[in-house]
């Protein structure tokens, strides 16, 4: 997989961290092998105007996601196609007073959130009540078994 990490936040981002993540993600989604996906993380004005820009919100927001080549989940026994997943936007100064709103680390808000965005690229929502339960849960799963990964527990796919 080609995962992209590019840190402009002016923050203290560790990339490898969330490259092996997306690429976690992407594996644990059944994404082809050569996809290719890219991380952002950007500042609170960058965000802003891209919100702005995109979203036709005021402020900044934490998590932004733009798909490209509408890839899926694959599913077992399938080729999964070749492809752009898409682009993940993320702000870590908002992360951050999030993650002091929830009462946990930057870094496990920030880890949430490019989950969320993934999952955003590959056609995932939470408009609707049924579309929320099962994003939400599927996020909170692939959440728990990156924190497994990353104690070194041995976690099943």
């Amino acid at each position: 997989m080609s995962i992209d990490v590019v840190d402009e936040s002016g923050e203290a981002v560790d990339v490898v961290d969330f490259t092996r993540l997306a690429r976690f993600v992407l594996e644990r989604m059944r994404i082809h092998p050569q996809a290719e996906l890219s991380l952002k993380f950007v500042d609170v004005d960058e965000m802003a105007n891209l919100n702005k820009l995109w979203m036709e919100s005021e402020g900044p927001t934490d998590v932004l996601a733009f798909p490209m080549d509408e890839l899926r989940p694959g599913r077992s026994g399938e080729d999964p196609p070749e492809g752009v997943v898409g682009d993940v936007v993320l702000a870590p100064v908002v992360a951050a007073r999030q993650a002091g709103e929830a009462g946990h680390s930057t870094v496990d808000e920030m880890h949430l959130l490019t989950i969320h965005g993934i999952l955003h690229l590959l056609g995932y929502d939470h408009a609707e009540p049924d579309a929320h339960r099962e994003m939400f849960a599927l996020q909170t799963r692939l959440l728990a078994e990156w924190q497994g990964v990353r104690r070194g527990e041995d976690v099943e796919a």
